[in-house]
């Protein structure tokens, strides 16, 4: 019998990464999404509504479950969308998994968690990590991404779409700051490669390279063709000219917090890699696409 696993966010970026893996390999795959309206006309998923405001729905479309691949979070708070209300969210999915006699959750979250971290976003993702831990499922796998990248992601396109139209480009002091990216498909792969083993385990999900950040600019504005000038700025001021261009492209570019994390180093990792593309070489290899067009997060994750 072929094993049905529910994804959330199907029809999203790490979700989509990952049910098409699981489509490859033969699974049976149902996915949870606020987002139904995207679903292609010829999806082999099956699609159910995400609602957390429904937990007895949640259970019921979780039912016969082996694994739930859970990607849900949100980047920033937006409305009445906050990361405190994640982790609420993510308790009530936890919860319907539990109630519904599912045997696995492969969970993805981020490197670096912190029950006692300042920013929200990862004081939220340690407090969802805890949550599973305390869910009373069988077992259950985390992967811990710091940067995505690859197919429809956002970061390196919107630095290669700013490098593309400015003639300066501001940098956190010497953009000394470094990242360990991994490819979209190296997430999946190792997601799907978690929800075949029997155990419990967290792994940091980083690709082969690190790179300073400074680095990571250079690296896309050779591979676009791109003179504008890369230019350091105190870090104070990183976010307030983030804001500025947010404000004229009516998107959330950088907030305060993500730009503090980073410049902390918490979107590194010295563990072993688990992806195989390097980040250098797949810029270099996709210049002439990157940055042609601007990718709205708001556009993506809120507005219909």
């Amino acid at each position: 019998m072929t094993q049905l696993d529910v994804v959330t966010g199907a029809f999203s970026y790490s979700g989509a990464a990952i049910a098409s893996q699981l489509v490859q390999r033969g699974h049976r795959v149902r996915t949870l999404t606020g987002h139904q309206g995207r679903a292609p006309g010829a999806t082999p998923v099956e699609v159910r509504p995400l609602d957390f405001g429904a937990p007895d729905e949640l259970r019921r479309s979780l039912d016969g479950a082996h694994t739930l691949y859970n990607t849900y979070w949100v980047r920033f708070p937006h409305g009445q969308i906050t990361h405190e209300q994640a982790v609420v969210n993510s308790r009530v999915l936890f919860a319907a998994a539990s109630a519904a006699g599912v045997q696995r959750i492969v969970h993805v979250s981020i490197t670096n968690p912190s029950l006692t971290a300042a920013d929200s976003y990862f004081r939220g993702k340690a407090q969802v990590e805890q949550a599973l831990a305390e869910s009373g499922l069988p077992s259950h796998a985390i992967a811990r991404p710091a940067i995505l990248f690859g197919r429809g992601g956002v970061l390196l396109n919107n630095i290669a779409w700013l490098l593309r139209r400015l003639p300066v480009f501001a940098i956190g002091g010497r953009g000394g700051y470094r990242l360990r990216p991994i490819h979209i498909d190296d997430l999946a792969r190792l997601c799907v490669d978690l929800g075949a083993r029997p155990d419990t385990v967290t792994v940091d999900a980083v690709g082969p390279q690190s790179v300073t950040f400074r680095q990571l600019v250079e690296t896309i504005r050779a591979a676009v063709g791109s003179r504008s000038l890369i230019v350091p700025v105190p870090g104070a001021a990183i976010p307030a000219l983030a804001s500025l261009l947010g404000l004229a492209l009516r998107d959330t570019l950088l907030t305060p917090e993500e730009y503090r994390s980073m410049a902390a180093g918490l979107a590194d990792s010295a563990a072993p890699a688990t992806g195989a593309i390097s980040v250098t070489n797949w810029i270099r290899e996709h210049g002439d696409q990157l940055g042609q067009r601007y990718a709205s997060e708001l556009d993506l994750h809120f507005r219909r």
